[in-house]
């Protein structure tokens, strides 16, 4: 290991800032963490590695040592004996420190999950108590509740504090003892090679003591798994995607730890007339034909309601009217999205004699009883023959 280069291990450069190394030093401990890689000899190794790379060159000293030296600085042999481990001020870097520095973590790395479970689910609350983890709930509303908002109950089951121990997982009447493994002191020390793991107690989770009689309700653990019912408030404007906060509606904490949040997804349904573009609404409907040509006046549907909009005459097909104030309500408030509305000239599938007798002398009166097509196009297309 000592022969390595210690700068290729962490995938950074000799130029490398503090910061940089820190976020590189994370990611490897992440991919080659023991939890992560259970059995796996050589991502263990280069969990002890990069570890020890990054205990030495964190510290200006031990790194300025290494820059001019290289690991012969750390052996005792072709070079002078810098602060590091073995030498005056050594000792070994924890692997962990960084996880508890960045995700604010009482220890990690054993029993129950290790690290990974602690960086995404509860974390740690104050005298040795875990906090709940947060919950998602993916919900489905329809175009119309996302517009006018809407209040919905939504049912679900989460870890909740047990009522017959109120939470402490002792039973009624007996009480907490000091941790025997620990002996109070929340944390144990493991020694893994070359480096001295410092890790949660897993026989108290880093609380320190134990119960000296476990409840016979949630077995000690002071949670017990129940159904329960939240009503929830939607406000107009969500989209899919929106992402709603319940503070403190996530699974409850353990031992005084917080309780986590509940985090609602929307999801808005297609609809079957209304496609949204943003905060604007986008539908097709379909005219006469006559009133296409002579004009006039059409209610078209809303998802507030029926709306008049005036159709010009010789208004021809694929013509897009817009409809101030009627589209979607801006999540922020204080604006209202427009409808717009494309309108779709129908030609009739059958006349009746008199229809097509009508039509065949308003044809002949236009002169265009015998042209397949307007003469502006048919004299552009020419052209092409």
């Amino acid at each position: 290991m000592a022969k390595e280069d210690y700068y290729e291990l962490l995938g950074v450069t000799k130029t490398v800032t503090p910061e940089e190394m820190k976020k590189a030093y994370r990611k490897k401990a992440v991919q080659f963490h023991p939890d992560k890689n259970p059995g796996n000899k050589e991502a263990e190794e280069m969990f002890k590695k990069v570890s020890h790379a990054y205990e030495v060159l964190s510290d200006p000293e031990k790194r300025a040592a290494y820059d001019r030296y290289g690991a012969a600085a750390f052996e005792g042999a072709g070079g002078p004996r810098g602060p590091g481990p073995g030498g005056p001020g050594g000792g070994f870097h924890d692997p962990f420190d960084i996880f508890r520095e960045v995700f604010g973590q009482q220890g990690g790395g054993g029993g129950g999950g290790g690290i990974f479970e602690e960086m995404f689910g509860g974390g740690g609350g104050r005298d040795g108590g875990r906090d709940g983890a947060d919950l998602r709930y993916d919900l489905e509303i329809s175009l119309e509740e996302a517009a006018s908002g809407v209040e919905k109950e939504i049912s679900f089951r989460k870890a909740m504090t047990c009522e017959r121990c109120e939470g402490s997982g002792a039973e009624p009447g007996s009480k907490r003892v000091t941790c025997p493994t620990c002996r109070g002191a929340r944390q144990i020390r493991r020694s893994g090679g070359i480096i001295t793991f410092t890790q949660t107690c897993p026989t108290c989770n880093g609380a320190g003591t134990k119960v000296e009689k476990a409840c016979t309700e949630c077995r000690g653990e002071g949670r017990v798994a129940k159904s329960t019912k939240l009503n929830v408030r939607i406000p107009p404007g969500v989209d899919t995607g929106s992402r709603l906060r319940s503070s403190g509606n996530g699974e409850a904490g353990m031992a005084g730890g917080s309780a986590g949040d509940l985090y609602i997804v929307l999801a808005v349904k297609e609809h079957e007339l209304f496609e949204r573009q943003g905060e604007d609404l986008f539908c097709e409907i379909p005219i006469k034909f006559t009133l296409a040509t002579l004009g006039g006046t059409i209610e078209v549907p809303t998802l507030f309601g029926k709306a008049s909009l005036k159709i010009p005459s010789a208004t021809q097909s694929a013509t897009t009217f817009r409809l101030r104030g009627k589209g979607m309500p801006s999540l922020r408030g204080g604006h209202q999205g427009d409808q717009l509305v494309r309108v779709h000239v129908e030609v009739p599938q059958s006349l009746t004699s008199e229809q097509k007798k009508i039509l065949e002398e308003f044809a002949r009166v236009s002169g265009d009883a015998a042209e397949p097509t307007s003469k502006s196009f048919f004299e552009k297309a020419k052209k092409f023959f």
